[in-house]
């Protein structure tokens, strides 16, 4: 089975009561980890690119080389599911559609598409702005039909909630479902029964959330969005949370006593390390 395939399956199959759990990764390291802890895919996150390699804000800045890039390292480690955070797709539909063919070379399995103007900023963050819903449904039909891998699965996203409002961000993924994005994501529904409203409206296309610490979602739980119909919840920075969180105490306790010593119950070793990347390279193998 193709990573392409192994992902549409699992949606796909997904029955009322389950929801894949997909966490976010950045590079060759992230990915192994994910992949050996037993999950069916990963989400490429933008905001983590950003974040983890670049040290800035999700705000637009990573450009189409670099994400091409990150994809491209991560399938020399691993063959698993990948959903590619693409943005905007980098432009207008011309650039979405060579966005989406050299994510595709590089080994993308499903590629999330969001409406907003380019550039475009983290959806948590205050100033976004939308395109006009015609064209993104223009660009969105576009992308659709250059695939040249059929079952590159699309994830149409619009941001229009923290700009149009509810109802218009719900009139929008109606255009998009319409237009045949292969999933929806509605992001920054306020309340459950704007998530409830939702998944009844668009119970016959698999539903994607983010889960983010620190974020608004009414829900924080892969089993609480099984509950309502959801397929897929994202985690994108939950990695990424967990090292800006521990690293300071491990810094500041190299910095009180100029040693390790106290710490090795707190970090993995060298062993530790390349026992885990051994293992994930046997498990590639024939």
């Amino acid at each position: 089975m193709t990573r392409h395939t192994a992902l549409a399956r699992a949606i796909a199959d997904y029955a009322p009561g389950q929801c894949l759990s997909v966490p976010g990764v950045w590079d060759g390291l992230t990915i192994q980890l994910v992949e050996q802890a037993g999950f069916p895919a990963a989400f490429l996150s933008g905001g983590a690119l950003s974040m983890a390699r670049h040290g800035r804000r999700d705000i637009g800045l990573v450009t189409l080389t670099e994400l091409v890039d990150a994809v491209r390292i991560i399938r020399e480690v691993s063959d698993l599911p990948l959903i590619v955070d693409a943005d905007t797709g980098f432009g207008n539909a011309d650039n979405a559609v060579r966005a989406v063919h050299l994510l595709e070379q590089a080994g993308a399995t499903a590629i999330q598409l969001e409406d907003q103007l380019f550039p475009k900023r983290c959806g948590f963050l205050a100033g976004k702005a939308v395109i006009p819903a015609a064209d993104y449904a223009d660009k969105l039909k576009a992308v659709l039909d250059a695939r040249r891998d059929a079952v590159t699965l699309v994830i149409a996203r619009t941001d229009a909630v923290a700009v149009e409002g509810f109802a218009a961000a719900m009139d929008r993924a109606a255009l998009y479902a319409e237009t045949g994005a292969d999933l929806l994501f509605i992001e920054g529904p306020d309340t459950l029964a704007d998530m409830q409203a939702i998944a009844a409206q668009f119970a016959d296309i698999p539903l994607v959330q983010n889960l983010v610490g620190g974020g608004h979602s009414p829900v924080s739980s892969a089993a609480a969005l099984a509950d309502l119909g959801y397929a897929i919840a994202l985690h994108p920075l939950l990695m990424l949370h967990g090292f800006v969180r521990q690293a300071p105490a491990l810094l500041a306790e190299l910095a009180r006593s100029g040693s390790t010593d106290g710490l090795r119950d707190q970090i993995a070793n060298l062993h530790d390390i390349n026992a885990l990347l051994t293992k994930a390279q046997q498990d590639r193998r024939p």
